[in-house]
């Protein structure tokens, strides 16, 4: 599932190729909605269905899926509902149902990007490598939104503070001279201050 303004993706489900398109709704629209306002979702026919339809309704989200041919008003409540939309108010709904174009120019962006295909050999390993693509793709859309609308980005509620590493007792033994000193003071952000200076080596 993805935005149609900055094509950012909001929830991914990966499952094998044998697997259904309707019942993945849910899971990508209860990811979605905890980090975002959702008003509408715009889906292909694979997602038609009463479940879904009402599921979105529940959650006050206009669903915009077209209905197959031989479908039918006779189960009534929200089915009937959209139902009659889409036949009566067709060119309304064309015009934002067009929207979800956007999930293929997402796909074609992380291809372009990334490639359109995995290295990796196993399943695991296939899956971890595909959603860091769409990671990464996210990322790339959160720096040109922050350009283009001007979103000042914030990732943490308080300014996040690193344990200093210790440094090692002593140098490499194939190196002569006293090991380095670590300085007792730190920045506040708690790395090391980079101006202290580093003991000379002897030299035979």
């Amino acid at each position: 599932m993805c935005g149609v303004v900055t094509n950012v993706v909001t929830a991914i489900e990966i499952h094998d190729q044998d697997t259904s398109d309707s019942p993945q709704l849910k899971p990508l629209l209860k990811t979605t909605a905890q980090g975002f306002d959702v008003s509408e979702v715009s889906a292909d026919m694979a997602y038609s269905s009463r479940d879904n339809l009402e599921t979105m309704d529940a959650a006050g989200i206009k669903p915009l899926i077209p209905f197959k041919r031989n479908a039918t008003p006779k189960a009534g409540g929200v089915w009937a509902k959209m139902y009659h939309y889409f036949h009566l108010h067709r060119e309304e709904f064309e015009s934002r149902y067009h929207l979800r174009s956007n999930v293929e120019t997402t796909f074609s962006m992380i291809k372009a990007k990334f490639g359109d295909s995995v290295r990796s050999k196993t399943d695991t390993a296939m899956r971890n490598e595909a959603l860091a693509k769409v990671l990464c793709h996210n990322i790339c859309c959160l720096i040109q939104s922050m350009h283009e609308f001007g979103i000042d980005a914030k990732f943490w509620d308080e300014p996040m503070k690193i344990t200093p590493r210790e440094l090692p007792p002593s140098r490499p033994s194939w190196v002569s001279g006293k090991a380095y000193q670590k300085k007792d003071s730190h920045e506040e952000n708690g790395f090391l201050d980079r101006t202290s200076s580093c003991p000379e080596i002897e030299r035979n």
